[in-house]
């Protein structure tokens, strides 16, 4: 797990779903980064992260509920469709290859790169602005910026009919 960052807490027990979804996205890309860094598999990482980090307490922080099956979803999605989520972020970078980039900026992308092109029942701005706050927790304001730049290119590439539409409340 990464120590750094801010974690999603929660002292009152009443979650709403936009949370529940949001504490999924910022544990797939937890759970991304340990897979990457541990070499960790799938169904490893479920059991830990369901059994161990999701709606738990550690060291003092209460983690908020995830919603489980959006957390299964970006990450068996993200492992399905790897090549070409790494293929369409490598084509905005520009030279700057995925694979050079810090660990947690990769999964991050990846899962955002995911939901954008996958994620048709969530509009594509709730999309970007939950990794981009994910990026914040963990991330440098240079390196924020790019994973919105990156995930902005992406969205107004596989959704731009939805970016169209006026800004939805923040629920997905």
């Amino acid at each position: 797990m990464i120590e750094q960052g801010k974690k999603i807490r929660s002292r009152d027990r009443s979650v709403s779903r936009g949370e529940k979804r949001a504490a999924a996205r910022l544990a797939a890309v937890q759970a991304l980064y340990q897979m990457e860094l541990a070499g960790k598999g799938l169904n490893e990482v479920f059991a830990e992260f369901e059994s161990f980090w999701m709606g738990r307490e550690i060291e003092g922080d209460q983690y908020k509920p995830a919603e489980a099956a959006l957390f299964r979803l970006i990450l068996e999605g993200v492992l399905a469709d790897q090549v070409a989520l790494d293929q369409a972020v490598d084509r905005i970078l520009e030279g700057w290859p995925l694979k050079r980039v810090e660990a947690i900026m990769r999964a991050t992308l990846r899962a955002g790169a995911f939901e954008l092109k996958h994620g048709r029942d969530v509009p594509p701005r709730v999309i970007l602005s939950e990794y981009v706050d994910i990026a914040s927790a963990f991330l440098e304001k240079d390196e924020v910026g790019m994973v919105n730049a990156v995930l902005d290119k992406l969205a107004r590439d596989y959704r731009a009919g939805d970016l169209a539409k006026p800004a939805p409340s923040r629920e997905g």
